[in-house]
């Protein structure tokens, strides 16, 4: 028997050319939900967010999750961009855990941006914290190296290693690398 457009032959099918462990339809990628657990390390809150559910961000989520990633040293507060929240998302399937993510630095203000400039090294003048598109994070009980490689396999925006602070920085400008 011939192969036509559309069938497949019993070698085809046996030999595993067409075998996949499954398949994701559209209809079931729209319903499936993305959520976070999440302690903040300064403020000592926690969150579990579902931020995303039924094909789009949750906006109830998303108003939480700004408050939760605020300036913790001004109490200012700026939309984050959910994007963040997809790479680490897709950093702790990669790895196989769901946190608590443990976060550092979320949004940055403008005056604790300057006062962290004068005060240490490696604080961009122009950081994506202050666009809320950047945030510093680590995952309890797993290799820093492997996280950060975890993050670098996601292929999106900027990853950065800080061994000394123990953290990962992730943001979602454009793909760069740095730190050892």
């Amino acid at each position: 028997m011939t192969d036509t457009p559309g069938s497949f032959s019993r070698r085809a099918l046996l030999g595993g050319l067409l075998a996949a462990p499954f398949v994701i339809r559209p209809a079931e990628a729209m319903s499936s939900a993305k959520a976070l657990s999440m302690k903040h390390l300064h403020t000592d809150e926690t969150i579990i967010a579902t931020y995303w559910r039924n094909g789009r961000y949750d906006r109830g989520a998303w108003r939480d999750l700004n408050h939760f990633l605020r300036d913790w040293r001004t109490d200012d507060v700026v939309r984050i961009d959910l994007k963040t929240m997809d790479i680490i998302h897709n950093v702790c399937e990669r790895i196989g855990t769901m946190g608590p993510v443990e976060i550092i630095c979320g949004y940055r203000s403008p005056q604790t941006n300057a006062m962290l400039r004068g005060t240490s090294g490696g604080v961009a003048k122009k950081s994506y914290h202050l666009k809320g598109q950047a945030i510093d994070f680590r995952l309890p009980r797993q290799s820093l190296r492997q996280t950060y490689r975890a993050a670098l396999d996601v292929k999106a925006g900027g990853v950065g290693i800080y061994t000394r602070s123990q953290f990962i920085h992730v943001d979602t400008g454009p793909v760069r690398t740095w730190g050892s």
